[in-house]
């Protein structure tokens, strides 16, 4: 039964956000209810996206407001190169202040496409590793005009 009144949770949720726009606060608030549902397996998603042993995530987990928070500490990191600990720590000095702020002190430049990405909440958990889709360009792939090629 609790099952099903979160999953009607999410739906409406996501629903609402989808009408109203969402964007970053829509992601992170909808990104919560799933977590909640599933915390293990909100945790091991996070753990194979970014490339982080589970005992981290954990841990950032454990250090952060919302579980959707532990989420956005490893995005911003992996956005601004920067270590899960030092986004930890800008984090907690500048929590009350929103993403974007935090986002502007790890290097991240407002204008960028990373900083438009932020604000447009344009992220997914997929629980696969960055770029990880499986699909590339390898040997053979590309239709490019190489040399010799008269198209």
């Amino acid at each position: 039964m609790k099952r099903i009144i979160l999953a009607v949770t999410a739906i409406l949720l996501f629903c609402g956000q989808a009408v109203a726009g969402g964007g970053l606060d829509g992601f992170l608030s909808s990104l919560n209810v799933q977590a909640r549902a599933d915390l293990p397996g909100f945790s091991a998603k996070v753990s194979a996206q970014f490339g982080v042993p589970q005992p981290k995530v954990q841990a950032v987990i454990q250090t952060v407001k919302d579980p959707a928070d532990a989420f956005m500490v490893f995005q911003l990191g992996q956005m601004a190169s920067k270590p899960p600990e030092t986004v930890v720590r800008v984090y907690q000095t500048h929590k009350g202040k929103g993403w974007g702020v935090i986002a502007k002190e790890l290097g991240i430049k407002p204008g960028s496409a990373e900083f438009h990405a932020l604000k447009r909440g344009d992220f997914v958990l997929s629980g696969m590793p960055a770029g990880g889709t499986g699909e590339g360009r390898g040997k053979g792939k590309g239709k490019g005009k190489g040399k010799g090629h008269k198209e």
